[in-house]
Order: C-alpha cells, then structure tokens, then sequence
C-alpha cells in the first residue's frame, strides 16, 4: 500500500489492483494527464477501502480479482462508505458476465484492461463526469434489458444467478470446499449448500461432482 502526493487542481485516483507492475503502468498512464493524479495505491481490497478512507480519492480504478475479498464486495463497501466516490473496474474478465454486476454493487463503469490506455482515459474522464461508461455493445445489452426487450430465453445462464451464487461457483471452481466458502464468507454449511442446489437448478446441473466440473471449466476458460 502506497500514498502520493495530487495536486490540488488535478482529480484525484487510488488504484486497486493485486499486480504491482499493472499499478505502476496505470500510475504513469494516469500522472501523465494534465488533469488526473495517482493518491494511492493498494493491492487487496482491505488495504484499499482503508486507503479510501485516508486519501478521499474522486475515484476510485479497480480490479475485481482481488486476494482477500470479493470485488463486488468491495465495490458494495466502497459505495456505502464513500457514496460520493466514483468507481470504474477495470478487470481482464468478459464485460458481459461483469458490468451488469459492478453496476448494481454501486461502480459507474467496466472498461477491460486489453482496451488501451486513450480509451481507459476517456472512461475514467466520463465517470468523473457523473456518467456511466461501458463499451457500445454492452450498453445496448443493458437498454436492451432495461427496456424489456430482451427476453429470458436469449439471457445467459449465469446472468440467471445472484451476486452470492455467482461468489460461490467460481470459489467452487477454484477448488474450494462449502466448509471453506462458508468460512470466508462467514455463513453457515447449510446456508452454502442451499446456494449450490440454486446454483444446480438454475444452471440445469444434476449432481455436485457435475456442478463443481461445470465450474472448473468456466473459472479455467474466463
């Protein structure tokens, strides 16, 4: 974890990211703009919501392949404690199984890290703005959604799952136990169990062994 020193006069970001070499490229991308400053720094989710608190960033770039918490998680805490804080993620995973997601835990926008530095720009500049940045092709999924015409036979079978059941299969498919998964969301077996019978029915699996194979082939294929 890592603070610097804005300007004043520039917009002030704290980059949360778990690879050091990806937080310095995004630094010297961002310090080189004449109206932007790097303030912070830090690699897991903890580190950066207590570095939120310390250096009041406007916002706040963000990976959601965090080592001790949950993305969403933190994007949820981050919106409830500094509601005044702009979020943009930036992550190597597929915006179509994300940006719906980050939006509803509070981000403003989804950008992927293989978009490039002028286009990580632009969307870090219209989230400042108070818009929402996503790609072309995402926002009309989303309108598409929002204005009921897009119907439930042409939506994703993971859009069918809830924020949690979506936490779980991909813990599922990291190799990780129910006892373990309900450890570290401090919840109770049952609780996880429950979430894995509406994983299985919803992602029309039979059986756990079929369900935690489906899982290893996703988290293998992101």
């Amino acid at each position: 974890m890592s603070s610097r020193k804005a300007p004043a006069s520039k917009k002030r970001l704290l980059i949360l990211d778990d690879h050091p070499m990806m937080r310095e490229g995004l630094a010297q991308l961002i310090n080189n703009e004449p109206d932007l400053a790097v303030c912070g720094e830090a690699g897991t989710g903890r580190e950066g919501l207590d570095l939120v608190g310390n250096r009041k960033p406007d916002l706040l770039l963000a990976d959601i392949s965090l080592p001790d918490k949950n993305g969403l998680d933190v994007i949820k805490d981050a919106h409830a404690l500094y509601p005044e804080m702009a979020v943009l993620v930036i992550s190597m995973h597929d915006e179509s199984l994300y940006a719906e997601r980050v939006l509803r835990a509070g981000a403003r926008g989804y950008i992927m890290k293989q978009e490039g530095g002028k286009k990580l720009m632009a969307a870090i500049r219209q989230v400042l703005s108070g818009k929402i940045y996503l790609s072309e092709q995402m926002s009309a999924r989303i309108l598409e959604s929002f204005s009921g015409q897009r119907d439930q036979a042409s939506e994703m079978p993971m859009e069918k799952l809830t924020d949690r059941e979506f936490e779980v299969l991909q813990l599922l498919g990291e190799g990780k136990g129910t006892r373990e998964i309900a450890e570290q969301f401090h919840l109770s077996n049952k609780t996880i169990e429950a979430h894995r019978a509406n994983i299985k029915r919803k992602l029309n699996l039979k059986t756990g062994p079929e369900l935690v194979r489906y899982a290893v082939r996703w988290v293998e294929t992101r």
